[in-house]
């Protein structure tokens, strides 16, 4: 018998055949054609790959579909609503918080996680809870910005 994991995708609930050793990420990218998750290291250390499972900031290439049902997954492309860019994703745009892109979605995802879990983060927060999503263009200081940037504007907007 067909086993299948039914989940929420941005939103929407989806279903999916469940195949052994089958990740979130090569599900993302190859079913439903999301492919602003990244591919990276392939081992959770470089943080291209997170999205948010039950609001919290995970490395879907280190999830096993096996573990997905039931929750809710939001991935980069489920931020933005009705045409209007999450706060942070406008904060990474307004401080130039990216230069090549590969990082971006990874980035942003985990920023959104660490806002949920602390909405008022002190600069050595926002540095400790993003030393484990890397970027190699060097724009770290203005993705510091970025995240101080979009907590006071999330503050000021509820249900971010």
């Amino acid at each position: 018998m067909e086993e299948k994991i039914k989940f929420e995708l941005n939103g929407k609930q989806v279903e999916v055949k469940l195949e052994k050793n089958q990740t979130l990420l090569w599900v993302l990218r190859t079913q439903f054609n999301l492919t602003g998750t990244k591919y990276g290291c392939g081992d959770g250390y470089c943080g291209v790959c997170t999205v948010l499972m039950d609001n919290d900031a995970v490395r879907s290439c280190g999830i096993y579909m096996e573990d997905v049902g039931g929750t809710k997954i939001v991935t980069i492309e489920g931020l933005a609503k009705n045409g209007e860019l999450h706060p942070v994703q406008k904060a990474f745009v307004e401080n130039d918080a990216l230069q090549c892109g590969y990082c971006t979605p990874g980035m942003i995802m985990n920023v959104v996680g660490l806002l949920k879990s602390n909405p008022e983060p002190t600069r050595q927060d926002i540095i400790d809870g993003m030393e484990d999503n890397l970027c190699r263009c060097g724009a770290h200081t203005r993705i510091i910005d970025a995240v101080e940037s979009a907590s006071k504007e999330m503050k000021a907007i509820p249900q971010q």
